[in-house]
């Protein structure tokens, strides 16, 4: 018994030792998707570890530095702090959005996202659920949304400030138009919302300076004119209020738009109180002088036609000044230039005076008094006295080549006042051409030329008979057909017979217009001060007045005692 019992005990144990050998091995052949995946789980796992893990050693250290800082910058913002994308095999996979980490698209259903270091690249695959694609695609939007609002910020709204304004100016429309017999309570009202909405304007500037009491304030102020709405049906009577009220204000503003450019008008042609000063010591001492003392050097010169003859017409004595200084400065032969000022009664011993107490250099200057021309019509003198104070100039270069000019049989030559012929500068600004005594000898379309740098042929002047003309057209002009002192005159007079000059040779508008460069003045031969801003005036364009100051010496004993400065 005993010999039987021992092997039977060693067959059993073996065969229990086959078996459990055997049946692992038959139920993993039979069930092989599921025995399998455990293994390509941890193949996965173990690759996506490894690709981890190598991006934060030592040869990908900059890299984790990266990641570690975007995830703190984008940690405050929702969309900023990842994509988190599910299936059945994986679970809770984040991915950080930085510039070491980049999305590819589907292939096959499939999505596949690569981590990305210096040159080392541990690609490992993530599926997607259905409509994990189109998930990640808006998840992307929305952050390159929040970056380009980030980066280009809106500006202020004042939408609500705006409809605050309008609500304001109807609710003064409505106090404006309400009759006595009106709705007292709700006109008490209406003043009451427009106190309201007023403070809170005065503080606010955008929406964002909006408390939610002000909101409320808007609100009621809605209301309000919703009553006044229904309290004012009569909408045509309405109507004849406001045109009525537009034709005043359209009148005031005419009226005052009138006394504006009267004022400005008159502030242009007014001397400062020096200049008037020096005006009355020159004429004491001129009458204070001796007659025989009272005469101008190298009166020789006066009709010798081998000299450059220049006629100035001024009665203020600082602008001659300045254009007599500034002529002789820039010749290269100043002892050819023969000066011939022409100036009114009035003020003719002040110019004299000055003149024989300062002689232009090497220069001959010869000073006239318009009653000395009795060739000149009557009331000549008055438009004179309009058009001389508004007549500074500067010269700045030898005007020597004006002389060598080919006119070609032209008796005035000046430069346009229409740049491009694209401006307003026409004839018909200063003249009624529709009128029957122009209509057939002018048109209204012309260009305009300058005043205040003119090159003249006498010789031409006189062949063409062009003294008569004159006298022709200034009877006509005085039956009021213009009111622009001799402007008008000049252009009709010298109509067709003017040739076109180089702008470089007169630069105008120092007096009126902001907007000429300062390369332009530069090479300009001669710079006007026309306008209303002389250069003497506290309302002087700054940034030219310099060119005309530099020629005045303000240690002269006259303009310290005329407190005349710069």
């Amino acid at each position: 018994m005993v010999a039987l019992r021992r092997p039977w005990r060693k067959v059993v144990i073996y065969a229990f030792l086959v078996v459990s050998f055997i049946a692992p091995l038959v139920l993993f052949f039979s069930v092989p998707a599921a025995d399998n995946s455990p293994f390509h789980e941890k193949k996965n796992f173990l690759n996506i570890s490894s690709g981890i893990l190598n991006s934060f050693s030592p040869r990908h250290t900059s890299n984790a530095m990266q990641l570690n800082s975007m995830e703190q910058e984008v940690s405050e913002d929702p969309l900023l702090k990842g994509a988190i994308y599910k299936d059945d095999n994986l679970k809770n996979v984040q991915i950080k959005y930085n510039q070491n980490v980049t999305i590819s698209g589907a292939t096959n259903g499939n999505s596949s996202s690569r981590l990305s270091g210096n040159g080392d690249n541990q690609p490992y695959h993530v599926p997607n659920s259905a409509g994990g694609e189109d998930k990640k695609q808006k998840s992307s939007d929305k952050i390159t949304d929040v970056l380009t609002t980030r980066k280009s910020p809106s500006r202020p709204s004042t939408a609500k400030i705006w409809e605050m304004e309008d609500q304001l100016v109807m609710a003064k429309a409505y106090v404006h138009f309400s009759s006595s017999n009106s709705n007292f309570h709700l006109l008490r009202e209406l003043k009451l919302r427009i106190k309201e909405i007023d403070r809170v304007l005065s503080r606010s500037n955008k929406d964002a300076d909006l408390f939610t009491s002000d909101l409320q304030k808007m609100k009621n102020m809605e209301v309000t004119l919703s009553k006044a709405r229904k309290s004012h049906p009569e909408c045509s009577a309405m109507a004849s209020k406001l045109r009525a009220q537009l034709f005043n204000a359209e009148e005031q503003l005419r009226a005052q738009q009138n006394q504006a450019s009267y004022l400005v008008h008159l502030t242009g042609r007014t001397f400062p109180r020096g200049f008037h000063c020096l005006s009355m010591r020159l004429t004491t001492e001129y009458f204070a002088l001796h007659p025989d003392l009272r005469k101008l050097p190298n009166s020789h010169n006066f009709d010798n036609p081998d000299l450059y003859h220049y006629a100035i017409f001024s009665d203020n004595v600082l602008a001659c000044l300045v254009v007599v200084k500034s002529t002789v400065n820039s010749s290269l032969e100043p002892e050819k230039i023969v000066f011939h000022v022409v100036t009114d009664s009035f003020n003719f011993p002040a110019m004299l005076m000055w003149f024989l107490l300062n002689p232009p250099g090497k220069a001959t200057i010869q000073i006239q008094s318009l009653d000395d021309f009795v060739f000149l019509p009557t009331g000549f003198n008055s438009m004179f006295r309009q058009s001389a104070k508004a007549d500074p100039r500067v010269v700045q270069k030898d005007l020597r080549e004006l002389w060598n000019l080919d006119m070609k049989g032209n008796v005035n030559g000046a430069v346009e006042m229409c740049k491009d012929n694209v401006t307003s500068q026409k004839l018909e600004m200063l003249v009624n051409v529709a009128n029957p005594a122009f209509a057939n000898s002018f048109d209204g379309k012309a260009c305009l030329w300058a005043f205040g740098m003119n090159i003249f042929d006498l010789q031409e002047w006189r062949t063409r008979g062009l003294a008569a003309t004159y006298h022709k057209w200034n009877e006509i002009g005085s039956k009021h057909l213009w009111k622009a002192g001799s402007l008008p005159l000049g252009q009709l007079l010298f109509y067709n017979h003017t040739m076109t000059l180089d702008r470089r040779w007169h630069v105008f508008g120092l007096g009126s217009d902001l907007r000429v460069g300062v390369t332009e003045i530069e090479k300009a031969a001669v710079i006007h001060y026309d306008g209303n801003m002389k250069p003497w005036l506290d309302t002087a364009i700054t940034k030219y007045r310099g060119y005309w100051t530099r020629f005045l010496d303000y240690s002269n004993p006259y303009f310290r005692q005329c407190n005349i400065h710069g």
